[in-house]
């Protein structure tokens, strides 16, 4: 009697399976089992692409930051030393409101003096403040704004003293009897100026203006030639090479140019 009691609970657990399947038989029949992992990963995939694109948002937001605080920074304090320098200029202008035209030239020729003897002796800042007294007392001299410019190229502030630069080519534009040399000399410091600060094809164009004014300065060619060869320019290399070598062929530089040159 014992042996029929297991075999009993066994009918009855049977006859429940049956009864619970039958009842869900029909959802059964109506699920596709093959959609079931696809749907799956997709919702994995796209939970995966959404939370790669929360992070690369949060990712770029904060390099974007990083590499725009120095600009911002760069930016604030350029203006403020534009105004500093304007206000400096106004007071320069407003002084001495009575002086002869004799006493403001000799006033002028003693700063410009007094600026250049101070760059001499490194003291960057007090000749600054003199050339700008002298452009605050004449706006268009060319001389004080040739000055300024290679004094703040001296300081390895390229940024100013491109835009002093520039400034001077459009006084020198205005100026009868200013056109040729001096700006192409104007053109050549522009080209250091870009080779300097990196800014090489800039450098390159201002190099060829002043060569079309100028086409066998030594100095210009040599610049040329300085620049082709960074930028890996073996045809202007070797034209400013050839003309160097006819316009200075004593020069010493010549053997290491070529050299230079054949490694292109």
């Amino acid at each position: 009697m014992y042996d029929i009691i297991p075999l009993v609970l066994i009918l009855i657990s049977l006859l429940v399976i049956i009864i619970v399947a039958a009842k869900k038989f029909p959802a059964l029949a109506n699920l596709d089992v093959h959609n079931i992992p696809a749907e799956k990963e997709a919702r994995f995939k796209e939970q995966i692409v959404s939370n790669r694109l929360k992070r690369s948002i949060l990712k770029w937001n904060s390099k974007m930051l990083r590499l725009l605080r120095p600009v911002f920074h760069f930016a604030n304090e350029f203006f403020k030393n534009q105004y500093a320098k304007l206000h400096e200029l106004k007071e320069g202008y407003n002084a001495d409101p009575n002086i002869t035209p004799e006493e403001m030239d000799k006033k002028i020729e003693q700063l410009l003096k007094n600026a250049e003897e101070l760059t001499r002796q490194d003291e960057l800042a007090v000749a600054e403040k003199k050339l700008i007294e002298v452009i605050g007392l004449d706006s268009k001299n060319i001389e004080a704004f040739k000055q300024l410019a290679h004094l703040y190229f001296d300081r390895k502030d390229y940024e100013e003293a491109k835009q002093t630069f520039e400034h001077i080519l459009k006084l020198e534009e205005d100026v009868d009897g200013m056109e040729g040399i001096k700006t192409g000399e104007t053109y050549y410091n522009l080209s250091l100026i870009g080779e300097e600060s990196g800014s090489l094809e800039e450098g390159m164009n201002n190099i060829k203006k002043a060569l079309k004014i100028e086409s066998n300065n030594p100095r210009y060619l040599d610049t040329m030639l300085r620049i082709s060869i960074i930028i890996k320019d073996k045809i202007s290399a070797l034209d400013a090479y050839d003309r160097l070598k006819k316009v200075n062929p004593d020069n010493q530089k010549l053997e290491e140019f070529k050299a230079q040159i054949g490694e292109l």
